[in-house]
């Protein structure tokens, strides 16, 4: 099991460069795999679309809170770690223009010696999509063809460049590099809780990062993206899965039941705080319950 750690965007203190750059660095020291940052581009204050992941419909999260650019982020931690993962959590696709994303990406990845992990979703904040130039009715489409875009442009080495033609995208001879560093590129998961995204990540990611589901309703998930990985060619066994918990209540127990549903890694989620010496304390008590060799 690998375990990975949220980075505690709702205390307010992921764009306080001291304190976010010693929460990375004694999470990496405890030997966590790696730490994962949100992303919104903009929130749109009184949003009236529902956020699917609690009963009143709104997320945890304040208007005017502080959700630093998650590439920015990554790549300012990668600067100030040596080993650790970087990865989003999610990352709202339909946000990016896949040509311009794919540089952005592969240069983190590059930079930081291969270390990135991109986990998407399509989003569920209308008015944020929108606010960025997307159509959110066709966002899921826009989102597949988002997906071979970046796959083309980071495994073409071809003298010419890429093209493509499609339906939200069109270029020629497009060069981009540099290209990332890690063997088949940077790997894709799927965040969310449909059987879209399920299907979407058997067909294009690397795993699926569910949210808001369990029992029955995961497994049959987790079926239909191997499913749909086996008809479209690919290798249903290496794609992973990643479940939630928290820091505070994650004990080996709890973690050898997850995996026994097939879950590759757990991402744990902090207590609020910003308290950094509460934060770290936090972090160190659950890897010595988790057995982690840290540095």
């Amino acid at each position: 099991m690998k375990y990975a750690v949220l980075l505690p965007v709702a205390a307010g203190v992921t764009a306080d460069p001291a304190w976010i750059g010693e929460y990375a660095r004694h999470a990496e020291a405890c030997g966590f795999e790696s730490v994962g940052a949100v992303e919104h581009a903009v929130v749109a204050s009184g949003y009236s679309s529902v956020y699917p992941y609690d009963s009143s419909g709104r997320m945890e999260l304040a208007d005017d809170l502080d959700i630093p650019d998650p590439l920015d982020l990554l790549a300012f931690l990668a600067g100030r770690t040596g080993r650790i993962g970087l990865a989003t959590g999610v990352l709202v696709l339909p946000n990016h223009h896949p040509v311009v994303l794919a540089k952005r990406l592969a240069t983190v990845d590059a930079l930081s010696g291969g270390r990135l992990r991109l986990v998407v979703g399509m989003g569920w904040m209308r008015e944020e999509i929108e606010a960025c130039g997307a159509d959110f009715e066709t966002r899921g489409r826009r989102g597949d063809e988002q997906l071979r875009v970046l796959r083309m442009l980071w495994d073409d080495t071809a003298p010419g460049g890429a093209s493509h033609d499609g339906e939200f995208f069109r270029f020629e001879g497009a060069m981009s590099y540099p290209k990332p560093v890690q063997e088949g590129g940077i790997p894709i998961h799927i965040g969310g809780h449909s059987r879209a995204a399920a299907r979407r990540a058997g067909r294009y990611g690397d795993g699926l990062q569910p949210l808001g589901v369990a029992g029955d309703e995961l497994r049959g998930l987790v079926t239909l993206m191997r499913e749909e990985a086996g008809k479209s060619g690919r290798d249903p066994d290496a794609l992973e899965l990643t479940l939630g918990h928290s820091l505070s209540a994650v004990t080996p127990e709890k973690a050898e039941k997850l995996a026994a549903l097939g879950a590759d890694r757990l991402v744990l989620r902090g207590t609020v705080t910003a308290d950094l010496g509460e934060a770290v304390d936090e972090l160190s008590a659950c890897a010595e319950r988790l057995g982690l060799s840290g540095s």
